[in-house]
């Protein structure tokens, strides 16, 4: 293959593992950092009730369209009763029917949400609605207004800026003090604000909310303006005219109902709490997903039993290590026994930790290969000499572990997860090299083999590389690139510029 279609093979392999990347990061909301949180929510309702003896029915708004914010999970507490939820003209609802109730009655929903900043209005585009006939002099009113505001506008944006700012400044203005009336609240500016919107053909709806707190033991129901402009929902505070919809405002229901009936029952009470917690934002971005119908979310490795995540979860660093071997080999130019011997021998560094671990991996080279010298003059064949070694390799772990358990050093039990072929093969190549080399470069490799080793053990234990690693293994096709692009690397080696530099020095 030319250098060219390499060159072009390593940036699609690159740009398929960094698009991936940044969508579960833009889009689905997988951390960066593996101590990342991520804030959720959990909103209380209580309706309250004193139950005549009969059946009773309640309903409860509950939420459906919340720009951003998605709902992660929803209980309904209802003894006795039984529920259903449906979908009605203002929203989502949640009735609850019993044949027979008394007394002071409870029923609770309890919705957990996060933020969701990719979640948009997504309900279709209502029809214009008719224009509106008051009693005189209110229509006269409501049609000048109309005119009014509609001259200082341009848009169904600009029209309800305007409209609400005069709302909510009357300066005199009788028109307005007259469709207001006396000591109108947010909710009265609101319909006020929506009949004349609906003179003007433009349509408008009502929509109820609250703030989302750190703690709040009862959150009080505010009144928002949604306008349509013909292709999208704005939203407005009723009461400023500001556009726009607070981040911390989750929308609960739309349109003029109450937020809860109760038939068969007086002294109903409706109330809100909210608790604000964190959460492991990996189960955030898998719910995420989910509603998003993301088909990510089922080829997720999060999907798969824990042992094996576990399992996974080590395996996936091993291509950083294998990178790092050929950056060091390649480039700076390190000699090793092997390719991918660091790799391994890093790996059982992961439990005996670094000291430990190149204390034991070179006690057992030096008496291994103690022993294969001995051995050199039984004259054994390639294979029996192998098997030999293999077999005094197994020994030697046995009794160090033996060894240092009596001396009371645990650490030494873990010489077992060192690779037992590995380790016989090093102590082979390095009798070799020995022989045919000399102790010189026997000695340079294998301390090479053990500087490797070291650099695998520092990069893939880090917590960091770890859970990018797991969390997104695209990542991998980045790395691929990296190790394919390094394959071509044909120039000087660090090692090499520095054993030569005399020569360069007298040129």
């Amino acid at each position: 293959m030319s250098r060219f279609k390499l060159m072009v093979l390593a940036l699609v392999l690159a740009a398929i593992g960094l698009g991936l990347f940044a969508y579960k990061v833009r889009v689905l909301g997988y951390p960066l950092r593996p101590d990342a949180e991520a804030r959720i929510w959990t909103v209380e309702t209580r309706v309250a009730f004193e139950a005549a003896s009969g059946p009773v029915k309640a309903s409860l708004f509950i939420p459906n369209l919340t720009p951003g914010f998605a709902i992660l999970d929803e209980n309904f507490v209802s003894r006795d009763f039984g529920f259903t939820t449906q979908y009605v003209s203002g929203g989502r609802q949640v009735q609850w029917a019993v044949r027979q109730a008394e007394g002071l009655r409870a029923l609770y929903y309890r919705v957990v949400v996060y933020r969701d900043p990719v979640r948009q209005e997504t309900d279709t585009t209502p029809p214009f609605p008719p224009v509106p006939k008051l009693a005189e002099p209110f229509n006269t009113a409501m049609e000048m207004l109309v005119e009014r505001v509609r001259g200082l506008s341009a848009d169904p944006a600009s029209f309800t800026a305007e409209l609400l700012k005069r709302l909510a400044r009357p300066n005199g203005d009788q028109d307005i003090e007259l469709l207001l009336g006396d000591a109108p609240d947010a909710v009265d500016r609101a319909r006020t604000a929506m009949t004349v919107l609906a003179a003007a053909s433009i349509p408008a709806r009502l929509v109820r909310g609250i703030r989302m707190a750190e703690r709040e033991r009862d959150a009080e129901i505010l009144p928002w303006l949604e306008v349509h402009d013909g292709e999208r929902w704005l939203y407005f505070d009723p009461v400023t005219g500001r556009e726009g919809l607070p981040e911390d405002f989750l929308i609960w229901w739309r349109g003029e109902d109450p937020l809860v009936q109760v038939d068969g029952a007086n002294a109903v009470e409706a109330g809100f709490s909210i608790h604000s917690s964190v959460a492991d934002p990996i189960i955030v971005a898998r719910r995420r997903a989910e509603v998003h119908e993301d088909g990510l979310a089922e080829f997720s490795l999060f999907a798969l039993p824990i042992q094996s995540q576990a399992v996974y979860g080590v395996l996936l660093a091993v291509p950083i290590g294998a990178l790092l071997v050929v950056l060091l080999r390649n480039v700076i130019g390190l000699q090793t026994f092997g390719t991918f011997m660091p790799v391994l021998i890093a790996m059982a560094f992961r439990e005996t930790q670094l000291l430990w671990g190149v204390l034991l991996f070179s006690l057992l080279v030096f008496i291994g290969l103690s022993i294969r010298f001995y051995m050199e003059k039984l004259r054994l064949l390639l294979v029996p000499r192998l098997a030999a070694v293999l077999t005094i390799v197994v020994l030697l772990m046995v009794l160090v572990s033996l060894l240092s358990h009596r001396l009371g050093f645990e650490i030494g039990l873990s010489v077992g997860l060192f690779p037992m072929v590995i380790m016989t093969m090093t102590i082979e190549r390095m009798s070799i090299v020995w022989e045919e080399r000399g102790p010189g470069d026997a000695i340079k490799q294998g301390l090479g083999s053990l500087t490797v080793a070291a650099g695998c053990y520092l990069i893939m234990g880090l917590a960091l590389v770890e859970h990018l690693v797991f969390v997104f293994p695209e990542l991998l096709l980045v790395t691929l690139a990296a190790t394919l692009l390094l394959g071509r690397y044909t120039g000087y080696r660090l090692t090499e510029l520095v054993r030569f530099r005399e020569l360069r020095e007298g040129n």
